[in-house]
């Protein structure tokens, strides 16, 4: 679940549907396999979807527990289901989430972690490479092929967690896709099709944020006033960062 200081909480399949569309917007000629690409942006967090109908209440903040502030095994546990997910779907889209799944977590400090903890995430990264070496033989998806595939998901998924968690001005620099937005939402250097690109989502806002159970806050969402999104990017002047 992202959730905002504006009290708006947006499903993970809500914000990964962005993700999406900024994949469907994007350069074609920029994404190989592009239909299994687009696919693989839009359920890339269907690990999550069904935690997010049921979310567990964050003590601290009587709201959702963000997806930055779940338990680890929690965390762990949705991302090792989510390529199997879409497996029967397209074999490329079900590697593209696993590659997803160890990029994200190849950049945490395991020095900071427990002894077990880190061990987790070890054995979860283990798998996940062998179940990325397995499907890459059976598509022949190429090593080139799977590095680019992998930075294309990163950046659609920052962009997507950008807009929907109002991060701009911001610039992601953290992988081999450079992107800078702006607050006004320019994005340099621009790499749609078109020279604007609308995304919509659909999120909850939560007025009562005093729910001490599960039980509390899925009653509250369940009547929290509906809120729809939507942002339009545009191309940076010429000689923007």
């Amino acid at each position: 679940m992202l959730v905002r200081d504006d009290g708006i909480c947006i499903g993970q399949a809500a914000h990964a549907w962005v993700s999406g569309q900024l994949a469907a917007a994007w350069d074609p000629a920029a994404v190989p396999h592009r239909a299994a690409a687009v696919l693989a942006a839009t359920q890339h967090d269907v690990g999550m979807a069904e935690w997010d109908l049921e979310p567990e209440v964050d003590a601290a903040t009587g709201l959702p527990v963000s997806f930055m502030r779940m338990e680890l095994d929690t965390h762990l546990r949705l991302w090792r289901a989510a390529p199997s997910k879409v497996l029967t779907q397209s074999r490329i889209a079900a590697l593209m989430l696993s590659l997803h799944g160890t990029s994200l977590y190849v950049r945490r400090d395991l020095a900071r972690l427990s002894e077990a903890d880190a061990d987790a995430v070890r054995a979860y990264l283990a798998d996940q490479r062998a179940f990325q070496a397995a499907l890459r033989a059976d598509t022949g998806v190429t090593e080139d092929e799977a590095a680019r595939l992998q930075a294309l998901l990163f950046a659609w998924d920052w962009l997507s967690l950008a807009l929907c968690l109002d991060w701009a001005p911001d610039t992601l620099t953290d992988g081999p896709i450079g992107l800078s937005l702006s607050a006004d939402h320019t994005l340099a250097p621009w790499p749609f099709a078109d020279d604007s690109v609308t995304v919509v989502t659909e999120g909850r806002r939560l007025a009562d944020r005093t729910s001490a159970t599960d039980a509390e806050l899925h009653a509250a969402l369940e009547a929290a006033e509906r809120v729809e999104l939507s942002w339009t990017l545009t191309r940076a002047p010429s000689g923007a960062p």
